[in-house]
């Protein structure tokens, strides 16, 4: 399953993957479905080193309903990530895109984070993003298309 076959490819984003993890979610059932969906359809799912560092981040933030699982869990799920999905590193040619899209959209402070997976994709065209967080990557359309988790009526 590499990055060369002609299979549909979707990147996920972090918000994605914590819903799937936490039943208490509102969002537990719709993140599985929604992934569960995608797998069905053979398409290629995607991911970044920084998608695996912000999962530990939120899942071992202090104060959240995460503090239940303990770390042996996280590290262990972060593993299966690695093991599921596509995660692409973030090299030169990232940084580059990060910057011109930082220069072209106005991004600043913590939407760094999500040009940044903006430029993971285009660098690897990947055009289809899986979100929670559709108005964080609106900026980046049409180059990227957003698939929402909850379809808006």
């Amino acid at each position: 399953m590499g990055l060369m076959d002609d299979n549909r490819k979707v990147f996920i984003d972090t918000n994605i993957l914590i819903y799937a993890s936490l039943k208490e979610s509102p969002f537990h059932q719709a993140s599985k479905i929604c992934l569960g969906n995608l797998q069905k359809q053979e398409v290629v799912l995607v991911i970044s080193r920084q998608v695996l560092r912000e999962y530990l981040s939120a899942m071992t933030r202090p104060n959240t309903i995460t503090m239940e699982l303990q770390q042996e869990k996280i590290i262990q799920a972060i593993r299966n990530f690695e093991e599921d999905f596509v995660v692409l590193n973030e090299g030169a040619e990232v940084t580059k895109k990060l910057l011109e899209l930082t220069e072209k959209v106005s991004v600043s402070g913590k939407q760094i984070h999500d040009a940044n997976i903006a430029a993971t994709m285009l660098v690897n065209e990947i055009t289809e993003l899986l979100t929670h967080n559709v108005g964080d990557f609106k900026r980046f359309t049409p180059e990227i298309t957003i698939i929402p988790l909850i379809k808006e009526h």
